[in-house]
């Protein structure tokens, strides 16, 4: 493929393939529970890397190796099908599996406040931190069979790896704690804007005491604890107004809500503004994996003279800063900020956020830079029009970057599910966890148009992102533009954090109250 359309591929495969545990976690939270949403997801994912594999193994199934990157023979329409339908089972698995991991593992924990505040380490940072170490795996076992063992191996070994995983999830189904769906989520929002919309004559509730509750109606949905009235969007409250005619003990719930159901709807369009400020982070940095291995094969990577450092695994930089920033987040930062801040966990999840975005732009800007010094050692040794061949200039340049990613990712992605996971109702917590994963499809998208258009735009001549020689591109243009996307971004999160209110929960459980 070329240089662009392939880019392109990979980012919509990633859009897809997070997209689609919107779609999962609905199916969780409605329906099946997160442990057969994962079973059934996990199968689908198992098909897709079988499926995959067979094309690597098969000859008529992928087009011949070009390793001249001239006149090479780009991939048939079969070919092509047996790729998409791969990447098609794969999305769908991850549609299943992504959004529920992440809640079925925390169920089995105590993660009411007074639990997390009792323990001395955090869920959210040790599962980003197993997920890094799964990458880093992948980055150098798994690259290094690919590289010297060919894609059969490279492929079939993670697949066989994938069915072990699920033989052995399953086997653990009498210790887990399973929890019970409670109904449609969507249906849930759209019977409280149905029902403050018919009473939108109605006076505004004065007293939030007045407003309709009924434990045994919320009882699947509030096992946790009841969410208490909030003075924000009070035009939903009408919702819990009871008029005259309202069946009390059985209520039509498309004409009456209660305070708990209408607080759900409350918490999810408040955490939305700070979830959007994701989009546009993934918008800017979606394609630079991508981009940063087409510039490692540029450079020279050669760690003696017999092993030379295979470009898709320079990310490996990302990962271990991300699995040892995470180490000293926990033991060492959290501490030292919890003297100044008196919270428990340091910093709260908007404080958090904002120091990784600000580190990624930091991340960006170097990447620019370092593009400009590569290309001038090209120039220097007239190997401009060389696209193949090897420019004097030891990839350890591309390090910083990707160590500054790194650590952005200790703050931001943490953050993220943790802010999404702890402000999303609990009968959502599989949607908040999509909510995180649809950061990644819609800025995949966004990203693949932002690419298209600055290819198309910027000419044949002076592209900023050129098919094969990009020794003759401008990409640190490129990464400035990407740079100047993200500090709006930046400001825009600033400014919908400092008006962000926490949701309010009672805890307590019924029995307690009644004692």
């Amino acid at each position: 493929m070329p240089f662009v359309q392939a880019s392109n591929t990979l980012t919509n495969f990633t859009g897809t393939s997070s997209f689609t545990p919107l779609v999962g976690a609905l199916i969780a939270d409605s329906l099946a529970g997160p442990f057969w949403t994962i079973v059934v997801g996990s199968l689908f994912y198992e098909l897709g890397i079988i499926a995959i594999t067979i094309s690597a193994i098969i000859p008529k199934l992928h087009p011949r190796p070009c390793p001249t990157q001239v006149n090479c023979q780009e991939a048939s329409s079969l070919q092509l099908s047996v790729l998409y339908l791969s990447l098609l089972l794969i999305s769908i698995g991850a549609g299943g599996i992504k959004p529920c991991v992440v809640t079925f593992a925390a169920n089995q924990f105590d993660m009411s406040r007074t639990g997390v505040a009792s323990r001395k380490w955090n869920y959210f940072n040790w599962y980003i931190f197993s997920m890094g170490l799964a990458t880093l795996i992948a980055l150098t076992t798994i690259v290094y069979i690919q590289d010297n063992f060919g894609w059969g191996w490279g492929l079939g070994i993670p697949s066989i790896a994938m069915a072990l995983s699920i033989i052995a999830f399953v086997l653990g189904y009498p210790l887990y704690n399973i929890s019970k769906p409670g109904g449609s989520p969507l249906v849930r929002m759209s019977q409280v804007v149905v029902a403050a919309w018919k009473k939108r004559k109605a006076p505004k509730p004065i007293n939030p005491c007045l407003l309709y509750q009924n434990r045994e109606i919320d009882a699947l949905i509030s096992v946790d604890g009841r969410l208490l009235h909030t003075e924000q969007f009070k035009w939903l409250d009408r919702a819990a107004l009871t008029r005259e005619g309202d069946a009390i003990e059985s209520p039509n719930l498309w004409r009456l809500s209660t305070v708990h159901r209408v607080e759900e709807l409350k918490s999810i369009i408040r955490v939305l503004p700070i979830w959007s400020a994701g989009i546009l982070l993934v918008t800017a940095t979606s394609h630079q994996s991508s981009f940063v291995v087409q510039q490692a094969r540029t450079m020279d990577r050669h760690l003696s003279s017999s092993f030379q450092i295979p470009p898709a695994s320079l990310s490996i930089f990302t990962v271990i800063t991300m699995l040892i920033g995470q180490v000293l987040y926990e033991r060492a930062i959290v501490p030292f900020a919890r003297k100044f801040t008196k919270n428990q966990s340091g910093l709260t999840y908007l404080q958090r956020m904002s120091i990784g975005y600000t580190i990624n732009i930091f991340a960006t800007l170097l990447a620019s830079i370092i593009e400009v010094k590569r290309k001038s050692v090209a120039a220097q040794h007239n190997l401009l029009d060389e696209p193949n061949a090897t420019i004097p200039i030891t990839v350890f340049w591309l390090v910083p970057q990707y160590c500054l990613y790194g650590l952005a990712e200790v703050f931001v992605n943490v953050g993220q599910i943790e802010f999404l996971y702890d402000q999303a109702p609990e009968s959502m917590k599989s949607m908040a966890i999509a909510l995180y994963c649809l950061t990644t499809s819609l800025g995949n998208y966004l990203g693949t148009m932002l690419v298209s258009l600055v290819h198309v735009y910027t000419g044949k001549h002076g592209n900023w992102i050129p098919d094969r020689n990009l020794n003759r591109g401008h990409l640190e243009y490129y990464y400035l533009l990407a740079t100047a996307i993200q500090v709006l971004n930046l400001v825009y999160y600033v400014v919908c954090a400092s008006f962000y209110t926490y949701k309010s929960l009672d805890e307590k459980k019924d029995s307690n109250e009644d004692a």
